[in-house]
């Protein structure tokens, strides 16, 4: 069976944050036809839209998977629910936020499916773990991942998480 690297945001601003990444990231890993490759460092980021609200601790895994692009955002929407996800107001406070980034090089306009996630290359929460991740990644927009990260470090609010300090990368 062929196998497709995703790229998956993962992002939260409620309760223990670094916990609830790694609560998302160990069950990503465990999903069968999922397989873990490597964890991005851990950002803090301002948040957007409704910005009266925590800041958020963000970052990206890289998976290899077996699975549709379908399938892989179904487990996703699973894995927020059982951290304790409630949808409700966009932008709000968020136990755990799943976003699936990049699948392969598909590009996917389904109803409730959208792959590149149609905001990525304005994201620095998104594309500076992906640039640490794979700096030479083609994003869709044409550029390269390590020279938006570094034009959006220099517009939005982020720095490296002072928790993730020991973390392997």
């Amino acid at each position: 069976m062929s196998s497709t690297v995703a790229y998956i945001g993962l992002g939260s601003n409620q309760g223990d944050r670094p916990a609830n990444l790694d609560r998302a990231a160990g069950a990503l890993a465990v999903v069968p036809g999922i397989m873990l490759r490597r964890r991005a460092p851990v950002y803090e980021t301002a948040p957007l839209g409704y910005t009266d609200q925590d800041w958020f601790l963000n970052t990206v895994v890289e998976v290899e998977t077996t699975l549709p692009a379908r399938e892989l955002l179904e487990r996703m929407l699973e894995i927020e629910r059982q951290l304790g996800r409630e949808r409700g107001e966009r932008w709000g406070l968020r136990v755990i936020d799943l976003d699936l980034l990049l699948f392969g090089a598909e590009r996917i306009a389904e109803p409730g499916l959208l792959v590149p996630h149609p905001r990525l290359s304005e994201r620095a929460f998104v594309v500076v773990p992906l640039a640490d991740l794979r700096p030479e990644l083609d994003l869709p927009d044409g550029g390269q991942a390590s020279v938006l990260a570094r034009r959006l470090v220099r517009e939005q609010r982020l720095h490296r998480y002072a928790g993730d300090a020991g973390r392997p990368e």
